[in-house]
């Protein structure tokens, strides 16, 4: 077999003409050039970080033609309107309803987890109303009047919110009134007024609201105001693009509406008005007849 080693072929050649005596061969510069080129290639070093052959076959993506082409997968559904995120968890006991109601207003009412409110409250506001309601109105927090006397909503938003349950045909015992936060926020040493709670402080107390939620089994819920709709719902948007919707918080139809405090600092006809129709879509849901009379509330 013929080898492929050009100057190895070479040198063959010159023996074999040596040996029959033909006259030496003279090598033009040209060759010797060339010859000494493939030396050179021949003696080289290896690179000692080759690339890896591959072992497939490179493949052209093709692109479909407009008339062939996928259509683009629809986006993605937005995920659920994010809520309360609990900071620990509460387990009510075994019993009839009465007995784990008690137990659940004698756990929250010794309660210091948020050891600031703790020792800055006077009492904790647990809760009023019917455990069997129907209709569950949440809040923000205690003030001072609440803070006071153990119940929600009895300053003069609370004496609003009791008239707005009125117009409705039914009385404060028939439903329920909670807060998110049961405990009025610090505040500095005489400093007037009530500050908002925040959303650590609303979510370390969220288990005794759900807890509440799981013994009443309210059918429709009313979010009172910013403060109870952020801690609820998480959702800092204007109240006044909320309210009138209805979301849903554990299963539960949610209207979102202003907080009384807001029409006692707005007391025109027209945003009493909005506040009504918000209340009026809940009597809706719950099915409670409707007078003509009802439905001509706060109308110039």
């Amino acid at each position: 077999m013929k080898s492929q080693d050009p100057i190895e072929n070479l040198k063959t050649h010159l023996r074999r003409r040596k040996t029959s005596g033909a006259p030496p061969a003279r090598l033009s510069p040209e060759a010797r050039s060339s010859m000494e080129s493939w030396k050179k290639r021949k003696h080289a070093k290896p690179d000692p970080t080759p690339a890896a052959k591959s072992t497939t076959s490179p493949v052209t993506p093709s692109v479909p033609s407009r008339s062939t082409r996928t259509p683009a997968a629809p986006a993605a559904p937005a995920s659920p309107q994010t809520q309360a995120q609990p900071q620990w968890s509460l387990q009510l006991p075994e019993g009839d309803k009465p007995s784990r109601f008690a137990w659940l207003r004698d756990t929250a009412l010794a309660c210091s987890r948020c050891s600031h409110l703790a020792s800055f409250r006077k009492q904790v506001v647990f809760g009023v109303g019917n455990p069997d309601a129907s209709l569950m109105f949440v809040g923000e927090a205690p003030g001072a009047d609440e803070d006071e006397q153990g119940i929600p909503f009895v300053g003069r938003a609370g004496q609003l919110l009791t008239k707005m349950i009125e117009a409705m045909g039914l009385k404060r015992d028939d439903v329920y009134i909670a807060n998110v936060l049961k405990c009025r926020p610090d505040m500095p040493p005489n400093t007037p007024g009530n500050r908002k709670p925040t959303l650590s402080e609303m979510d370390t107390c969220a288990p005794y609201l759900h807890a509440q939620i799981e013994l009443i089994r309210p059918r429709v819920m009313v979010a009172l105001g910013a403060t109870a709709v952020q801690g609820l719902l998480r959702d800092t948007s204007p109240m006044g693009k909320l309210r009138g919707q209805w979301r849903e918080y554990r299963g539960i139809p949610l209207m979102l509406t202003y907080h009384p405090s807001y029409l006692l600092h707005n007391s025109s006809i027209t945003e009493k008005r909005k506040v009504w129709e918000d209340l009026m879509k809940a009597m809706e849901k719950l099915e409670l007849p409707i007078s003509d009379k009802q439905k001509g509330y706060f109308l110039q």
